[in-house]
This record gives C-alpha cells, sequence and structure tokens, in this order.
C-alpha cells in the first residue's frame, strides 16, 4: 500500500552520521522534511542537499526538522555533510527498512537496463506524524520552493528567480506576483 497525504507517517529508528539511533516518535511535535535521496556527493543529491543547506534558517523558522536519508552507510554520510556543510542530519539505512515502509525503494531504468534503487521523493510530516504533502517531482536546484511554496516568506531561490524575471520598472508588483506563484 502506497503512502497518501493524510496518512500517519511511517515510525522508524536509523543511525544518524554519527552512529546515534534517530526516530520519528522522538521528533513528535515538530514539522519534519524527510527526504530520500539516491547517493551522497552525486551531482543530483549534492544539488539537492545544497539548495536545502541554503535555505536552512529559512525553514528553521518555518519550524521544519530537516532530515536526508539513503542506503549510503554512516561513513558516507559524514564525508558528504563535512564536504557540504551540511547543517542538517542524514540517515544511513543500509538495510533498506525505511525505503521499503515508505515505498522509495523501487525497480528504475536507465540504458534499457532495470535495477532497485531509491526514488528521490520527499514526505513533509506535520508536528502529529502525518503527512502533509508527498513532493515525488523534486526540483533538486530549487527544493526548498517546493517545501515552503504557502510560507509567507520567500525562499532564497525563489527571490533569486524573481530578480532574474522581474523588469526594473514597476519590478515590486512584478516581484509580488511571481512569489505569489
Amino acid at each position: 500500500m502506497a503512502l497518501k497525504i493524510g496518512d500517519k507517517a511511517p515510525d522508524f529508528k536509523v543511525n544518524n552520521q554519527d552512529g546515534q539511533p534517530i526516530t520519528l516518535a522522538a521528533l513528535k511535535g515538530k514539522k519534519v522534511v524527510l527526504y530520500f535521496y539516491p547517493k551522497d556527493a552525486t551531482p543530483g543529491c549534492t544539488a539537492e542537499a545544497c539548495n536545502l543547506r541554503d535555505n536552512y534558517k529559512s525553514l528553521l523558522k518555518a519550524g521544519y526538522e530537516v532530515l536526508g536519508i539513503s542506503t549510503d552507510d554512516e561513513k558516507s554520510h559524514k564525508k558528504f555533510i563535512a564536504k557540504e556543510k551540511l547543517p542538517f542530519s542524514l540517515l544511513a539505512d543500509v538495510d533498506k527498512a525505511v525505503h521499503e515502509q515508505y515505498g522509495t525503494w523501487i525497480e528504475k531504468s536507465m540504458y534499457g537496463r532495470k535495477y532497485m534503487g531509491t526514488a528521490r521523493v520527499t514526505f513533509v510530516i506535520n508536528e502529529k506524524g502525518v503527512i502533509e504533502e508527498i513532493i515525488e517531482k523534486v526540483d533538486t536546484k530549487n527544493h526548498t520552493s517546493q517545501i515552503l511554496k504557502e510560507d509567507g516568506s520567500p525562499t532564497v531561490a525563489a527571490k533569486k528567480i524573481a530578480k532574474k524575471v522581474a523588469p526594473k520598472k514597476g519590478s515590486k508588483e512584478r516581484l509580488k506576483k511571481v512569489m505569489s506563484i
């Protein structure tokens, strides 16, 4: 059975990069961004992690705890965090148990070859542990704007996009229009 908006998010117990066990139950009362990604230090995964890093203060201000999860081990996560200066924890789901619970361990295909791998999916979980949003088409370079799209304060990425498209005359009105998208 696939998870859907309104479902209770499955609890889990998995180690972070420092070998500390993390459970969803321990985060009850906090909003959680749980993002599944395929592999540390690959181009798309780095873009996604860095976008969340660059907008981390906005996510915290909106009340979110950010957790990345992949099948990489703790050592790989620690190296990735150090290299990219990530301010949030990465979870090591080496046995794929959490992936199975969330339906993110899927059959993929590349150049006609089929294999099993991680679906890039983000679950936004509310304070009560209920899934509020499932982002299946992740924009790795602008992921925060997908998470905070209903938040009143624009993200860094949204501001950059608005500045690029806003004409010099009437730019305040154009900026407001772009920010409401």
